[in-house]
């Protein structure tokens, strides 16, 4: 059969919609939870009453409401004004908000094939919706009319703020081209957000398809007991009673690779790792990476961009790529020397084991461990029993009552999306509610990989009363095993400490509008800075405390914690980079079809003289940052990097718990971050332009004249 095109098909699904019978659609918002209030405490969503069956339904009504809303607007004939216009429209789609908040948390949580089919569904009508809005022509006049005369106008620091991202962001969704421009817009922006969406859909099942199957206790030569155990788990939830089962997901893979002495075994499961979405198979993910990068390019010239990247960095701190690829180059020599040196510690290690091979991709974290285990006399395995999940998150709560006197209530009988959810209530001081955090921790197969932090809703003002945050923090760390209770690597603290900075800042916001706009190279200031609390011996002392015994960690163990703290900072320095670079490289195409993937990533890679045994980050079929919010701007975390360590300095100054430190970090970063400019803030913050040698110094790549 002739496929149709996207946009028709786009089309098409509206039509059918509107066509719905009137009873029909009635009977439908009966007993629909989102065409009600919620009655539940807090105003969550009704989780438990919430189906499948409810979400296209309610993406319709949103839709509709919103345009209606928007409509209204355009079509006024009141002289436009900032409330009548700019702050009318910042108000509106909120039906349509908190329907979206809900579905994508699950469709990145708690997945199934209907969601994704709803999801397919309703992407091409979103991003017509939005073109609808975007490419409004009398809206864009009345938008342009304030803009013009702001100079007249007696507005507040974010009002001007919302005003200019207002304006540009007509400007930037193509509110100048004409007929023709607009109508190829629509077309690529349908295809792009359906094709976003099939590779996030492939990368899930590879995920979940990527595994190795042990049957014999001779492949778990290596193995501490807690890994051993942690196979067998795996394996009965796949029911291989018998066997042990080790995945693509980081808590099972990272200590596989680490202490497994089958080079074999290692390397399958390493390659089932790092080939995802690269199998040629129907989850191959290469095809969908090209359309995306044409697409973009397409789009970016459309709009008057040399290419993508220049598009998306008109808008961040960096400005353009030149600014960046100037940034990761100054980090790139000296993390690529150290990365060499610490092959070649590793090398010397194989070469004394007579191992006659050279150092692999796969060996890497192996003989990482050998190597630390040599120079700090401990390895991960020693650590983890002073880290149970339930200390860590005591540890955050203790740091954050220290920082801010933030209390947190635990909150058993509100509706969750999955019986392991965990909700707080996050309350001042003095009581006062400030918002609610679910937290969601383990691997499961209906979730994405990695971690996040999200909002079922973020805070504004209703007729001058804020509506509260409803944040989130979405994990993978290691599930408990044979009994005990979940043990992180030290990785997966810092990620829980990363995760909850996210939270912090969707808790803390106190903008009178919902159009917060963060720079992408400044949103991760908020949870990099969380990182560098979490392994101070101050704060380890009273959280960190054995699983079994109770026992505070060990002095020593402390002091050889922070010895070790620049070890193997070459290699995530270089993998982090190498995803980095090549994420500019794709977004940096100036045209022309690009034939092979792989081709072109290796070009990149090879252009930068990455060594062979370091495999970027990310490599390009399961990019997830790419081709999602990240697309060229992976490069962010690492610029938000300077900033976090500047401002950790100004702890460092004056006590790392110094509350009036924290004070002006919550009013002038969370609690303002996307409501002024975000250079401005962080000078309000710090009294003076970050500096990098904080960054440089904690990586130890400071040279020593310096």
């Amino acid at each position: 059969m002739k496929k149709r095109p996207l946009a028709i098909i786009g089309i098409l699904a509206v039509f059918a919609l509107l066509a719905m019978e009137p009873a029909a659609a009635q009977a439908q918002q009966k007993d629909n939870p989102f065409f009600k209030a919620y009655t539940t405490p807090f105003q969550v969503p009704p989780f438990d009453r919430i189906t499948k069956e409810h979400y296209l339904p309610a993406f319709k009504e949103g839709m509709k409401k919103h345009q209606a809303e928007i409509d209204a607007i355009a079509q006024s004939r009141k002289v436009p004004t900032f409330a009548n216009t700019i702050a009318a429209m910042d108000h509106g789609g909120i039906f349509l908000s908190d329907v979206g908040a809900v579905f994508y948390a699950l469709l990145g949580a708690e997945t199934s094939p209907d969601l994704q089919a709803i999801a397919r569904d309703v992407s091409p009508l979103l991003s017509a919706h939005q073109d609808n809005i975007s490419l409004n022509e009398k809206l864009f006049a009345r938008v342009k009319a304030v803009y013009d005369g702001r100079a007249k106008l007696a507005l507040t620091p974010e009002e001007s703020f919302l005003l200019e991202n207002t304006y540009k962001g007509f400007i930037r969704s193509g509110a100048l081209l004409d007929a023709a421009g607009k109508a190829r817009l629509r077309q690529l922006n349908a295809e792009l957000s359906l094709l976003g969406l099939k590779f996030g859909e492939n990368l899930l099942a590879e995920t979940n398809s990527s595994r190795i199957v042990i049957d014999s206790p001779e492949g778990l030569a290596g193995l501490p007991e807690s890994v051993r155990a942690m196979g067998a788990d795996a394996a009965r939830q796949l029911k291989l009673d018998g066997k042990w089962v080790y995945t693509a997901q980081v808590p099972s893979l990272t200590p596989f690779l680490q202490y497994s002495a089958r080079r074999d075994l290692r390397e399958q499961l390493h390659r089932a790792y790092f080939m995802r979405g690269d199998r040629g198979n129907e989850n191959d993910n290469k095809e969908i990476v090209k359309k995306i990068i044409a697409l973009r390019a397409e789009r970016a010239k459309l709009l008057g961009y040399p290419t993508y990247a220049h598009f998306v960095l008109e808008e961040r701190m960096a400005k353009d790529p030149a600014t960046v690829m100037t940034f990761l180059q100054k980090l790139w020599s000296p993390a690529l020397q150290r990365a060499s040196q610490e092959a070649a510690e590793m090398q010397a290690i194989i070469d004394r084991e007579k191992g006659g091979f050279q150092l692999a991709s796969w060996d890497w974290w192996h003989y990482a461990e050998k190597l630390r285990q040599e120079k700090y006399a401990f390895d991960d395995s020693a650590l983890r029993p002073y880290f149970a999940l339930e200390n860590v998150m005591q540890g955050i709560f203790t740091l954050c009552e220290k920082l801010y006197g933030l209390q947190f209530a635990k909150l058993d009988k509100l509706p969750v999306y999955h019986p392991e959810v965990k909700v707080y209530e996050v309350k001042e001081s003095d009581g006062r509610h400030v918002g609610l955090l679910y937290m969601d921790f383990h691997p499961r197969p209906g979730k994405r990989g990695g971690a996040w932090s999200g909002g079922l809703r973020r805070e504004y003002y209703e007729k001058g009363k804020r509506v509260a945050p409803i944040s989130t923090i979405v994990c993978n760390f290691t599930r408990p095993a044979a009994g005990a209770p979940s043990l992180l690597s030290i990785d997966e603290v810092s990620t829980f400490f990363h995760e909850f900075g996210h939270a912090l800042s969707t808790l803390f916001a106190d903008g009178v509008y919902r159009g917060r706009s963060v720079p992408r190279d400044a949103v991760e200031l908020p949870s990099q800075i969380m990182e560098n609390w979490a392994l101070e011996p101050e704060l380890l002392t009273l959280y960190a405390r054995h699983h079994q015994t109770g026992e505070v960690i060990p002095p020593a163990l402390v002091e050889k914690l922070k010895a070790s703290s620049l070890f193997n900072q070459g290699f995530e320095t270089v993998e982090y980079l190498a995803a980095s670079l090549l994420d500019m490289a794709w977004h940096t195409v100036r045209g022309g079809e690009i034939v092979d993937v792989r081709s072109f990533e290796a070009g990149a890679l090879n252009a930068l003289g990455l060594i062979p045994a370091i495999e970027p980050r990310y490599r390009t079929p399961y990019f997830n940052h790419m081709i999602s919010g990240y697309a060229a701007g992976y490069y962010s975390y690492i610029w938000s990097g300077v900033l976090d360590k500047d401002a950790y300095e100004a702890f460092k100054e004056k006590g790392i718990f110094d509350r009036s430190t924290a004070t002006s970090f919550r009013e002038n970063i969370l609690a303002k971050l996307g409501t002024e400019d975000a250079p401005t803030l962080y000078k309000r913050f710090r009294g003076a332009e970050p500096k990098i040698e904080p960054l440089l110094r904690s990586r130890g790549l400071l040279s020593e004249e310096k």
